[in-house]
């Protein structure tokens, strides 16, 4: 019996010191991968809450590469201009971008339902759910890239240098809007549309180019635009969804752990995570602007709202019809949207 109970404890630190060597031979694995060397770009100015975001994104990869996988963030537009973010994940410029796809009208119909207005009331869990919902159509409509995830930011609204209450006011105004879809609401409105980045953007109302734009609460102030602008009107028009893009090429040149590790990171989890983490600034902004004396914030009635909701009505079928002519079933391509927005607790009400 005593012969056996050694026996067993033989075999019992023989397994301990095999379990041992697959670990140590996992992690030498892992740690003889190839280092790779990536190149972040993020348009926004590198103060932005974003760039906190990303890279805690990046030093997560990086732990979870076994140190394999290391980036640097260059923020503020300094590998190429925020319209280019797209096509610098394509080409290699950058090996992951933040893209705004929304810069790029026609380009990305079925992505571009995110951006409707009056859809999405929060960026939190809204970021999970336009991730979850649009990553099955990432592959085939942005082919030209390796899809990470999708977010957004917290919803953003007008502000300008005169008071807007009803869709009527738009009728002659400049306004520089967010997303290609939020363009088409003010052509509907009869608005006349001014083009301009995030960065060029106070520069165009401070010359009087633009009279009003769409822009979320805290980065208006970080992008010097609350200071040409005085009025807000305080309710979630829209959120401007945006994609982390990686170049496709870097990717197949990964090990298949790296990959492993890179598809880790490219999740639902991880869209929610860096949309929150922008989303609480936003949020702080909104509040920090409504306390200042020298601007009138203010809300729209339930009749306000209402015709706001009724005159963009059409955006709905505009996209519908763009859609279609990609070969899609838009009827059950918003259905879905709103599912999962609903599953989500992010569909506004």
């Amino acid at each position: 019996m005593k012969k056996n109970r050694i026996n067993k404890r033989l075999c019992t630190i023989v397994s301990s010191i095999a379990l041992g060597i697959i670990s140590v031979g996992q992690v030498q694995a892992q740690t003889t991968d190839k280092p790779v060397a990536l190149k972040l770009s993020s348009w926004v100015p590198a103060q932005h809450a974003l760039n906190p975001a990303l890279q805690a994104w990046a030093d997560d990869l990086k732990a979870a590469s076994g140190g394999t996988l290391t980036s640097t963030l260059f923020p503020s537009e300094q590998l190429g201009k925020a319209f280019d973010h797209y096509d610098m994940a394509k080409d290699g410029i950058a090996d992951f971008s933040y893209v705004n796809p929304g810069y790029q009208p026609g380009r990305f119909p079925i992505f571009s339902a995110l951006s409707l207005p009056f859809l999405i009331s929060n960026a939190k869990a809204g970021s999970a759910a336009m991730d979850a919902w649009y990553r099955p159509y990432a592959a085939k409509e942005m082919k030209d890239i390796h899809f990470c995830f999708a977010f957004a930011h917290d919803p953003g609204t007008f502000h300008s240098r005169k008071k807007i209450l009803l869709p009527t006011d738009i009728q002659g105004m400049k306004v520089r809007p967010a997303t290609a879809t939020i363009g088409q609401m003010i052509t509907l409105l009869g608005g006349t549309n001014v083009q301009a980045s995030a960065p060029e953007s106070r520069d165009m109302l401070e010359r009087g180019v633009a009279e009003a734009i769409t822009f979320p609460w805290g980065s208006l102030s970080l992008f010097g635009i609350d200071k040409v602008v005085k009025y807000h009107m305080d309710t979630p028009l829209y959120v401007t969804p945006f994609i982390w893009a990686m170049n496709k090429d870097k990717y197949e040149s990964m090990s298949p752990a790296q990959k492993k590790v890179v598809d880790s990171h490219c999740t639902s989890e991880w869209a929610e995570k860096v949309g929150s983490a922008w989303a609480d600034f936003e949020i702080s902004g909104h509040n920090k602007l409504s306390a200042d004396p020298g601007r009138e914030v203010y809300k729209l009635t339930p009749e306000q709202l209402t015709t706001w909701k009724k005159a963009t009505q059409p955006l709905e079928k505009q996209w519908a019809d763009e859609v279609k002519k990609r070969g899609e079933d838009p009827t059950a391509l918003m259905s879905s949207l709103r599912q999962t927005l609903t599953k989500y607790k992010s569909l506004l009400q």
